[in-house]
């Protein structure tokens, strides 16, 4: 194998053991090779010193923790590997200008100091561009799940199909677009979870005779970035993590306070499907440049 598929499958390994102890000892037995060729290895294929790396990826998935569960800063802290909260703090502060406690409670969530994962070749960055919508009403039904931070992916797939499975139960047939409405809080319960609420919705024009039981639910207006999805269905939640871990910290936007908006254009035998095979998707994200 080339350098580059060494570092290839040793970024992949990385990512998913960063919260595991990871010394160039650990680092380098892993790969199969001495410490000394192993950095100098890594530093001509990325350009990045794998150890700094290392730590701006920790700090990355950390501030996601700060930002979407409600865990002790030291308990973030340990996870990822800093032996104390003062030392996590100096890192963290170094690296987003914030400390830790001031990055929790900032109104806005500015993506300045987010590392993405490294990618070996040209990255493609999605379609997308940026737009001002005025305020939305729709008519909607709202239902919420909890999950773990880790497991957000597997459940937000897993939801969205169970929602629109229901949602759909109650309509003669498929609307030509669909809404999917989606607000993480931190959870009350357990503050290593979230609580998410996702609203499958209608423009009023559309619901009407469609869906009973359905609630107003009013769409903020200002500006938003919009990126474009279209592929299997089981490819949307790896986009949208692209989407935020990569493409926000690229744009170097800040996202405001709102709600992150799916507009879907339903294939018409969608409402019999499993699963929807095919997508076509607009994500929104409330954004301030």
């Amino acid at each position: 194998m080339d350098q580059a598929g060494i570092i290839r499958d040793l970024l992949s390994w990385l990512e998913g053991h960063l919260d595991q102890p990871l010394s160039l000892d650990n680092v380098s037995a892993k790969a199969g090779y001495s410490k000394w060729h192993l950095q100098r290895m890594f530093k001509d294929v990325t350009g990045h010193a794998i150890g700094a790396y290392i730590r701006a990826r920790r700090l990355s998935k950390s501030a996601v923790a700060l930002r979407l569960t409600a865990r002790p800063i030291l308990d973030i802290a340990l996870q990822y590997r800093f032996d104390s909260q003062q030392t996590f703090t100096r890192a963290f502060k170094k690296q987003f200008n914030l400390t830790p406690a001031l990055y929790r409670r900032s109104p806005d969530w500015s993506a300045f100091g987010i590392r993405p994962p490294l990618r070996l070749g040209e990255f493609a960055m999605p379609k997308y561009e940026f737009l001002t919508l005025p305020e939305t009403h729709l008519v909607g039904i709202t239902q919420s799940y909890t999950c773990k931070l880790e497991e957000i992916s597997d459940f937000r797939h897993q939801m969205r199909i169970q929602f629109w499975r229901e949602f759909l139960s109650n309509t003669p047939s498929v609307p030509p677009m669909l809404y999917g409405l989606h607000e993480p809080r931190p959870s009350q319960e357990k503050d290593d979870e979230q609580e998410v609420f996702y609203t499958t919705a209608l423009t009023p024009e559309m619901a009407n005779g469609y869906v009973q039981n359905t609630h107003p639910v009013v769409l903020e207006g200002g500006e938003y970035v919009m990126f474009t999805y279209e592929g299997l269905g089981t490819g949307l939640q790896e986009f949208i993590l692209t989407v935020y871990g990569s493409c926000m910290p690229m744009l170097n936007l800040t996202r405001r306070r709102g709600l992150d908006i799916e507009r879907f254009y339903p294939e018409g035998d969608a409402k019999g499907q499993e699963a929807p095979i095919h997508l076509r998707c607009e994500y929104l994200i409330p954004v301030r440049r």
